[in-house]
């Protein structure tokens, strides 16, 4: 587990339209525990206080509430009741939202690259293209998880949050291209990330209501859970053991109105303090709380109260490249459906995805783009300020590593070859070239980045020009290097991780499924050493 993991199942197509919208509000599923937490008393008690209700945290809190008491803190609101996060048509709108309560927070790497963090209740669930797909079987035993209890996992979060999606023309051209350009087998519709082309899952149901993390809430012992929503952690509580080992025993805490409570854990060798906050904000705060490289906490001024200095390393964002299509004939809405899997060489692996372009929604066009599995290339996260409410500095050091911009010139040069097959023909414009459509997506201002100035733009170029986000960055608190194979914070007593940050490589074509099934893989864990 102390090794880092860059190996991954091949590159993933996937094919998308976006239009802005709205739908109907919807009450939360659980009303009787989730309340804000200005309605919070000043001191409360807990077997488990959980920070972070995203992917991870909303999965690990209903399942420890099966055996113990549970308190989670979600620094966002509910998802239910926003037309941008509840409907497939709102997705652009939510991430476009800066407003400083939105559910989605901007930041920019040092990279200059545009990035968002969620803010709400489900995490990354509630913002993301929806797309639902298991990590490889693969990538389960390099980790080292009990593949049967990974499965089982895995299906409890699938029966409230996956679904089969449709299959209309435009996302059955592109399978039928990638089938065409050699993305072999066809393996039709499976939650599996297995090689050759595939239609995979999704979060959004029938009707295109998107379906989060928080939904797993509803699994919860509604008497044994407590949800505070708008409430940010400041800081986790040490105290130092009689080992001289520091002891997490509770957390600080403020709610919308800037009142500070605290969280204690009950008295209990096996009680703990999990951090799901996600692989900017669980680093940030174990920083934040004394936890991390002892000269950068000292340079902001934080008393230390653990030298770590692999706190913050180990940060990592799979590249994501495009190619935006104007089509002669309608597109349907969609996201992320279909996906291409290459069986490559390790060295030569790469992702290909149909992302938003963050265009005006009156273009008549389809997104197909790449996304780069790993990645090899890593960086790291500081502390910009001592306010949890701010972002982290972050470097990711895209394409540092040249192997992953040969990948991304692979899942190009394939992106190519779907739109010229002849089953991706009718939605191309005939006397639009390949040179044009690079030539549209170089002239789109989708980064912050330094563009290089010339009459000819190589592949290579391209890449490293037109690099954005797919949203699926972690590391920080990896396994081996920050916690344990059990999660446990090395060094440190009644703390836990459990997030993507802990994560050497991206699982799957998307992380969020995985993120889901750690969270209930590790709670069960949990109990069982409970009872």
């Amino acid at each position: 587990m102390g090794t880092v993991w860059w190996r991954s199942l091949g590159a993933a197509f996937f094919a998308a339209t976006f239009l802005y919208g709205s739908c109907n509000s919807e009450p939360a599923p659980y009303p009787t525990f989730a309340r804000d937490a200005t309605l919070a008393p000043p001191i409360v008690f807990y077997d488990y206080i959980v920070v972070g209700g995203g992917t991870s945290g909303c999965a690990l809190a209903a399942t420890l509430s099966e055996g113990a008491n549970v308190l989670l803190l979600e620094r966002g609101g509910l998802p239910y009741g926003n037309p941008h996060i509840s409907n497939i048509r709102g997705f652009a709108a939510s991430l476009l939202d800066n407003s400083p309560t939105s559910a989605s927070q901007t930041f920019v790497s040092t990279d200059g690259v545009i990035n968002h963090r969620a803010r709400v209740l489900g995490g990354g669930s509630a913002l993301n293209a929806g797309f639902y797909t298991r990590a490889s079987t693969d990538y389960v035993r390099r980790v080292g998880w009990d593949q049967k209890l990974v499965n089982e996992s895995y299906e409890w979060a699938e029966k409230k949050v996956a679904f089969r999606p449709p299959m209309l023309a435009w996302q059955s051209a592109v399978r039928d291209g990638l089938l065409e350009a050699g993305v072999l087998p066809y393996n039709g519709f499976t939650f599996d990330h297995i090689y050759g082309t595939k239609v995979g899952g999704t979060i959004f149901d029938e009707d295109g209501n998107r379906h989060t993390a928080a939904d797993l809430l509803e699994y919860a012992d509604p008497t044994k859970i407590t949800v505070y929503l708008n409430a940010t952690v400041y800081q986790i509580l040490f105290r130092i053991g009689v080992l001289g080992r520091p002891r997490a025993y509770g957390v600080l805490y403020r709610d919308a109105k800037g009142q500070k409570h605290v969280a204690y854990l009950k008295v209990g060798l096996k009680n703990e303090i999990i951090l799901s906050a996600g692989a900017l904000g669980s680093p940030q705060l174990l920083m934040l709380s004394g936890i991390g490289p002892a000269e950068h906490l000292r340079a902001q001024q934080i008393r230390v109260v653990l030298d770590h200095p692999m706190v913050g390393q180990g940060m990592a964002d799979n590249p994501m490249n495009a190619l935006v299509i104007p089509s002669p004939e309608p597109i349907e809405l969609s996201l992320i459906q279909v996906v291409g899997i290459p069986c490559l060489s390790d060295e030569q692996q790469t992702a290909i995805a149909a992302g938003e372009a963050y265009l005006n929604s009156t273009l008549q066009a389809g997104v197909i783009l790449e996304k780069i599995a790993g990645p090899f290339s890593t960086g790291h996260m500081e502390l910009e300020t001592k306010d949890p409410n701010d972002n982290p500095r972050v470097t990711f050091n895209y394409f540092k590593n040249p192997q992953d911009l040969q990948r991304c010139v692979d899942g190009m040069n394939t992106i190519i070859k779907v739109i010229n097959s002849e089953s991706f023909s009718r939605f191309r414009f005939p006397l639009m070239s390949v040179q044009d459509l690079v030539d549209l997506m170089v002239a789109i201002p989708v980064n912050l980045r330094p563009r290089r100035v010339g009459d000819t733009v190589s592949m290579e170029d391209f890449c490293v020009d037109t690099l954005m986000t797919i949203w699926h960055y972690h590391g920080g608190c990896q396994v081996g290097r920050v916690v344990d194979r059990d999660y446990r914070v090395l060094g440190v007593d009644a703390l836990r991780v459990v997030d993507g940050s802990t994560y050497y490589d991206s699982p799957g074509t998307n992380p969020q499924a995985t993120c889901m099934m750690l969270g209930r893989y590790v709670g069960q864990r949990i109990l069982d050493e409970r009872s």
